[in-house]
């Protein structure tokens, strides 16, 4: 069960900035790959896109959709990470960020590769809350590890999402 303290801590200024005036939140021209995530027990969608440049990282990342505050945070957040990035480095960070919100990372010099998103360590208190926040990281992570154009990845809804922002 999360704390006040927890849930006061998570929405701060900086974490609302990114909900309110997402840097990343754009149709990305001309992509090198594009996938979908949805999340059918709360409705949250997004559209991710990256640009893959010709040294083979990721130049360019975007992603368009509707959400909870704290799925589309955390979409931004991710964005502004996996800027220069290979696609391997992109995987395994996002496999980090899997487990920190699971509570199953709680190593601080590891969870500190994560940068602004390691604030969302606090989530692995509300277990509602995980599949938000994971919207975003698990839909790049399929689409690099499937190297798709395009798809789509759902997140299974058999547990509730209790969205309330």
């Amino acid at each position: 069960m999360a704390t006040s303290t927890g849930v006061a801590s998570l929405y701060n200024a900086q974490f609302m900035d990114h909900v309110s005036h997402p840097d990343y939140k754009y149709v990305m021209d001309d992509p090198t790959m594009t996938h979908e995530g949805v999340n059918p027990s709360c409705g949250d969608e997004l559209t991710f896109s990256v640009r893959i440049g010709e040294d083979g990282r990721i130049e360019e990342a975007s992603y368009q959709g509707h959400g909870c505050a704290i799925s589309q945070a955390s979409a931004d957040m991710m964005s502004d990470l996996m800027v220069d990035k290979t696609p391997q480095e992109a995987i395994e960070l996002c496999k980090l960020f899997g487990r920190m919100v699971r509570g199953e990372e709680t190593d601080p010099e590891k969870i500190e590769q994560l940068d602004e998103a390691a604030m969302l360590k606090d989530i692995s208190h509300m277990p509602a809350r995980v599949k938000c926040a994971e919207l975003a990281w698990r839909t790049l992570e399929e689409m690099l590890e499937q190297g798709e154009t395009s798809g789509t990845v759902s997140i299974p809804a058999h547990d509730h999402c209790d969205c309330g922002d």
